[in-house]
């Protein structure tokens, strides 16, 4: 005879069954599809005047980060990073140089990506 009173669900049992492998990956910050069409549409206006050729995008456990580079051999010259641990604070969006100089820090995205933008530069 089991243990099981009449008001257990089943699906309950079966979940507490499983295994852990069978559990999800634990989150990670991505970039949404609104911040990755700005990025990419920078990135293609870019490649098409010639100044870079290759991109990396990494979804790490605190931030998300899209590293363009000019040589795919070459460190990146910039990282467009989103961290949401600053989103209270500095601003969840940066843009950084291959120097690790922090050029704009921000909330909005746009307007981080108007430092590495050359379409809108006076001339």
């Amino acid at each position: 005879m089991s243990m099981i009173s009449e008001d257990t669900d089943p699906s309950e049992l079966r979940a507490a069954a499983r295994p852990a492998a069978a559990n999800p990956p634990p989150n990670r910050v991505t970039f949404n599809r609104l911040e990755l069409n700005r990025i990419l549409n920078l990135y293609g206006r870019m490649v098409a005047d010639g100044e870079w050729r290759d991109y990396a995008i990494d979804f790490l456990k605190d931030r998300a980060v899209f590293s363009v580079f000019r040589r795919s051999t070459e460190v990146p010259l910039y990282r467009i990073e989103k961290d949401p641990r600053l989103a209270r604070k500095q601003g969840m969006y940066s843009v950084i140089s291959a120097t690790g100089l922090i050029l704009r820090r921000g909330h909005e995205l746009e307007r981080v990506l108007l430092v590495i933008d050359r379409k809108l530069a006076v001339v």
